[in-house]
């Protein structure tokens, strides 16, 4: 019998409380949106899950509830099923069990741990931005994840790419992803609320929530600004106030991409 663990916090409070969780599960961990709500999932059999005191203390205060539930026996499938490929201008993003095709740059992606494939709304908007920039040195993806980002660049010709992730799996995910695709990536630590400034690059693509964006606006770039940023991760309402803390650095909106309650923009020195 196979269970299901749910752990769902606050959405301003989610990649805090995804840290903490994957210490405690680093099998992986599913992410799904209800609103304003994150859902966290882990599966395990009877004994092999996080105890849910230790879960609520990941939490903390950020706790909305935590439930257990039964998982059907064709779980594996419906999982698959839920990542699909998904394209944006000449590329295609699909996971490793969506056969390639040879008409567009090819992006594989194992949706393993707490990473997708790049269907999220926040992801789409990222990449039809950098598809409006000509490739024009090294590019430096903020909050990397699985790599979708970092690996697409390095596809369309950014050279060199540096992934940046606060969490190991993350780091190491964009990596194995990197060379499933043949394509050249770094990819190290680092802690915006411990490390100080990201590397500076002539481009910067950072899908991260308010609060991380506005901690790199604040916190500046190693170097020279980039002359273009894409931030990405915002709701709709929080992209003026986003915006405004980059100007301090020179970069102004010249683009805005609307996707659903999201919106992703591109700023230019």
């Amino acid at each position: 019998m196979l269970i299901k663990l749910a752990l769902r916090v606050r959405r301003e409070d989610a990649e805090l409380v995804l840290a903490e969780l994957l210490e405690l599960a680093p099998g992986g961990v599913e992410e799904s949106e209800d609103g304003d709500v994150v859902e966290y999932a882990v599966y395990g059999a009877p004994g092999e899950l996080p105890d849910l005191p230790d879960l609520r203390a990941a939490a903390g205060g950020a706790l909305v509830e935590v439930t257990t539930s039964e998982v059907p026996d064709d779980w594996d499938e419906r999982w698959k099923a839920f990542h699909q490929a998904v394209q944006i201008g000449p590329l295609l993003v699909r996971p490793p069990w969506t056969p390639p095709r040879t008409d567009v740059l090819d992006v594989v992606i194992d949706p393993a741990r707490a990473f997708g494939t790049g269907a999220h709304p926040t992801t789409r908007l990222c990449l039809e931005l950098l598809l409006e920039l000509e490739p024009a040195g090294a590019l430096v993806d903020v909050g990397c994840g699985s790599g979708v980002l970092a690996i697409a660049a390095a596809r369309l010709g950014w050279r060199p790419v540096l992934g940046l992730d606060h969490e190991r799996e993350a780091v190491q995910a964009t990596l194995d992803n990197a060379a499933a695709n043949g394509v050249s990536v770094q990819a190290r630590r680092h802690d915006l609320l411990r490390d100080g400034p990201v590397a500076g690059a002539p481009a910067v693509l950072a899908n991260l929530l308010r609060p991380l964006l506005l901690r790199v606006a604040q916190d500046g770039f190693a170097g020279a600004p980039p002359d273009a940023l894409i931030a990405s991760g915002l709701l709709a309402h929080e992209g003026d106030e986003v915006a405004a803390a980059f100007a301090r650095h020179g970069l102004r909106e010249t683009a805005r991409r609307h996707g659903g309650e999201w919106v992703a923009l591109l700023l230019r020195r």
